[in-house]
């Protein structure tokens, strides 16, 4: 029917050109955003399934990273593993050197030095090897490496300082410590009181190796009724006793720094820590003596926990503070090379270390395995994954480029035929004029 009013096929050529260019709009934003679901009215279902995967995607490839810096901090544990194993052979080597006959205690005491050393530099290394603050090699507390939401591999550390190696340097001889303990090193710590001002108080501190002593330390005290003394000053003046023994039978000096503070940090004290010269001290003796007189029950002789007690005329005080101290004897800890008999017994320890470290570098080695494997894993995971997302998610630019060509062919083809619809009511026109 010819119109004027309504023009019917004016609406239905823009009513199709309308959704050619819809259609034209979406393939645009497809091809351009490189993506065939923008938003949710794309596809539902398909772009709440695209997002489960993308998470999946971001946390492997995390776990895939964490995995490389986990590889990273065990390569750093193991670099320092190596110095380590490098100080234990000259350690052995020097334990070798010293258990031969052929070398007299002096030199001995020459290579020792340098065997401390050694074990010194272990614990430094041990100690100061971190990686993001985490040290894997002086505890063996256990570090999670996370290669997945719930997925982890687990590092356990392995102790590798001289204690829990076996092989700390030391005099593994006789020692003693006192229980009364004091804030700070200048802190009164004996007040030694004499009934007779003139008679003077000394203590006598004796090392023995069953029965044979290594020679008796005798540190005067003072003249005066009472004289008090700080931590510091009782271990200078015992040092300076046992610094200047002089040399032995072969020539070899005896002299060794008896006296030192042991800090507790439980406590936040300092205690006096007396030692023995010779690893072979199984006993320890200490004396109050007044005078010429030597009061024995004042000693602890091969006996823990036994209070160096008082009398009535004779007063061994710590600080003041307690009437009587008490000392602790234990045995000593390390080894040396002082002997051939204790150089034989350092390479024992020393074998037995290696074979420990040998372990534990091996632990460090197969976990740095385990975290490659891990990471080629989740490499391949995330892969797939990504490609099933791509799947779901990305444009198949041939198929939108056909149907973009499509469109654009109805576009203009509607856009031409809106045209001619748009000229029919001039038809009517023609007839009104005739």
């Amino acid at each position: 029917m010819l119109a004027i009013k309504n023009n019917i096929m004016a609406a239905n050529a823009a009513r199709h050109l309308g959704t050619a260019y819809d259609s034209l709009a979406k393939s645009v934003e497809r091809l351009s955003s490189g993506l065939r679901i923008n938003s949710a009215r794309d596809d539902a279902a398909g772009l709440a399934v695209r997002e489960l995967i993308r998470a999946d995607v971001a946390v492997i490839q995390q776990g895939s990273r964490n995995a490389q810096d986990g590889i990273s901090m065990l390569q750093t544990m193991e670099g320092a593993t190596g110095v380590i194993d490098n100080s234990l052979v000259r350690m052995k080597e020097l334990a070798e050197q010293a258990a031969t006959g052929s070398y007299s205690s002096a030199q001995r005491v020459i290579m020792n030095s340098e065997f401390a050393e050694m074990a010194s530099e272990i614990d430094r290394i041990a100690n100061s090897t971190t990686f993001n603050g985490n040290n894997l090699i002086n505890n063996t507390n256990a570090v999670d490496i996370h290669v997945g939401t719930t997925d982890k591999i687990t590092i356990t550390g392995q102790d590798m300082r001289t204690s829990a190696l076996g092989v700390a340097a030391g005099n593994s001889g006789e020692q003693a410590e006192a229980e009364y303990g004091v804030a700070t090193l200048g802190t009164n710590w004996l007040t030694l009181t004499n009934s007779g001002a003139a008679a003077g108080n000394s203590l006598a501190i004796t090392f023995d190796d069953g029965g044979v002593s290594e020679g008796t330390i005798t540190v005067a005290t003072g003249t005066v009724a009472t004289t008090s003394y700080t931590l510091q000053q009782v271990i200078d003046l015992i040092n300076a006793q046992s610094q200047n023994l002089g040399n032995d039978a072969n020539g070899v000096s005896k002299n060794y720094q008896m006296a030192s503070a042991k800090y507790e940090a439980a406590t936040g004290k300092y205690y006096l820590k007396l030692s023995s010269r010779l690893s072979g001290a199984d006993g320890v003796s200490i004396k109050l003596q007044t005078g010429a007189t030597t009061d024995a029950s004042l000693g602890i002789v091969a006996a823990k926990n036994t209070n160096l007690e008082q009398t009535a005329a004779d007063t061994w005080d710590g600080g003041g503070a307690i009437s009587g101290d008490s000392f602790q004897k234990a045995v000593g800890t390390g080894i040396n090379i002082l002997t051939s008999a204790a150089a034989e017994s350092a390479l024992t320890a020393i074998t037995s270390a290696i074979t420990v470290k040998d372990s534990a570098r091996a632990a460090l080695g197969y976990k740095m395995n385990r975290l490659e494997s891990s990471t080629s894993m989740l490499d391949i995971q995330a892969e797939n994954l990504t490609q099933a997302q791509s799947r779901i998610s990305d444009v198949d630019v041939a198929t939108e480029m056909a149907t973009l060509t499509r469109t654009q062919v109805l576009a203009q083809a509607g856009i031409a035929m809106l045209t001619q619809a748009n000229n029919m009511p001039q038809m009517a026109l023609t007839l009104l004029r005739g």
